[in-house]
């Protein structure tokens, strides 16, 4: 008579459970059922306390292997989906990312590019601890990888790994963790620099018989703040001159596969229009006069006008600029003794809201001119405020008590003047 399953037992005579069963090498197995199709776990040991055989790798016993199945069934996990790997959650995960931007898109092709390289990408999101989830991030540093670059990496691992914690796949999210607690921020700081360097730099391109063109380019992001993408986005349309307005709505970019885009400004706090100054009135108004259109004009997703093009008539996009800044750096350090820090667009925009700062200029204020979202950032440029202006401020708040003491002073003396007062 046939036995039941019930009662196969292994080579130890142990009865084997309803769908456990030994395979022709040795290997243990157990079959189970999701919605109808089957799946399978194998292991060397059936129990914890077996000995592993020789040569083999370690594994989970079969029991504690059903055991987690069981677990996971029962809270509604779903084991098949926690088998698949780092680099095809990253992948899955992207998928749910539809209408992003193609700076965008490209920060998720090189993330997965990373992981096609790193062993980490291979591995099941199941077996990844928050150990595994910082030594990955750690060994990328270790390797040359800069902070800014890891950042942007766990900035896709730590939402993908999340979506597998909301669809029921994982219990933790493994990269939760503070990226600044797990690796050194190497990043170095784009610092303003002083209001003298400022003038000593824009006193030698106005004088420079080479890059004197560029004057006024330099000019305006010293005392405007726009982001560079934002200025090479501006067309004619956009400078208002008649009543002196600056209006911010995109901004220009290049991707590596050398398409231009126009997509919307960073934050929606970046849309904005920027008054000018008598100063950026003329700049603008020397630029537009001097500039020569090209015999076609390109038109970029429907923008045309370009302040400023390339000699095939297409407009430039930030990385000219930044190499135009370098060159003028190295020159100007070429020709000066007293050497000027490396000076790029963003560090004329990080200036501009120090020096407002200085100026006692209304943080809101300051936060609308700068197209922050969060107040937090325009803050953020108070905490680069050193002795000297602290020094300024205390002196300032001095004078202004000695004024309000003559002012009471006066008042207390002069009836008359007391009368005067309470009009004003």
């Amino acid at each position: 008579m046939a036995k039941r399953p019930g009662n196969r037992r292994d080579s130890k005579h142990r009865v084997l459970r309803c769908g456990e069963s030994i395979r022709a090498d040795g290997k243990y197995q157990f079959k189970y059922h999701i919605n109808g199709k089957p799946h399978f776990v194998y292991s060397w040991r059936l129990e914890p306390t077996d000995k592993l055989p020789s040569g083999k790798k370690p594994c989970l016993s079969l029991r504690e292997l059903e055991k987690q199945i069981g677990y996971d069934l029962d809270s509604q996990l779903d084991p098949v989906g926690k088998n698949i790997t780092v680099t095809e959650l990253v992948e899955r995960y992207i998928r749910t990312k539809t209408g992003v931007r193609d700076s965008t898109r490209a920060g998720y092709r090189t993330v997965q590019r990373t992981l096609e390289k790193e062993s980490f990408g291979e591995k099941k999101i199941s077996q990844v601890k928050v150990s595994d989830a910082k030594l990955f991030l750690i060994k990328l540093q270790s390797e040359g990888k800069g902070y800014s670059s890891i950042h942007s990496i766990r900035g896709v691992l730590r939402p993908a790994f999340q979506m597998a914690v909301d669809d029921d796949v994982l219990h933790k999210n493994p990269f939760g963790f503070e990226l600044a607690t797990v690796i050194v921020n190497d990043s170095v700081t784009r610092e303003a620099i002083t209001k003298e360097q400022m003038r000593k730099f824009l006193k030698f391109i106005h004088d420079d018989n080479v890059y004197c063109k560029y004057y006024e380019v330099v000019y305006i992001l010293f005392h405007t703040g726009m982001r560079i993408s934002e200025f090479c986005g501006l067309t004619l349309k956009d400078i208002d001159l008649e009543n002196r307005i600056i209006n911010i709505d995109h901004q220009l970019l290049r991707t590596s596969e050398m398409k231009y885009v126009i997509e919307a400004t960073k934050t929606n706090a970046g849309t904005r229009k920027l008054p000018m100054t008598d100063d950026v009135f003329r700049c603008f108004q020397a630029i537009i006069e001097d500039r020569e259109a090209p015999r076609l004009e390109k038109i970029v997703d429907g923008h045309t006008g370009f302040l400023f093009t390339d000699k095939d008539g297409m407009p430039l996009v930030a990385m000219h600029w930044e190499h135009r800044f370098n060159h003028m750096v190295k020159r100007y350090n070429d020709i000066c003794r007293v050497q000027m820090p490396n000076i790029t667009p963003h560090v004329c925009r990080h200036t501009y809201c120090s020096n407002m700062a200085k100026s006692g200029m209304n943080p809101k204020t300051l936060q609308y001119l700068m197209g922050h979202s969060d107040i937090g950032v325009t803050l953020n440029t108070y905490t680069h405020l050193g002795l000297e202006d602290a020094a300024d401020e205390l002196k300032r708040m001095e004078e202004l008590a000695d004024a309000r003491k003559e002012l009471e002073k006066v008042k207390g003396e002069n009836p008359v003047s007391q009368k005067m007062f309470r009009a004003i």
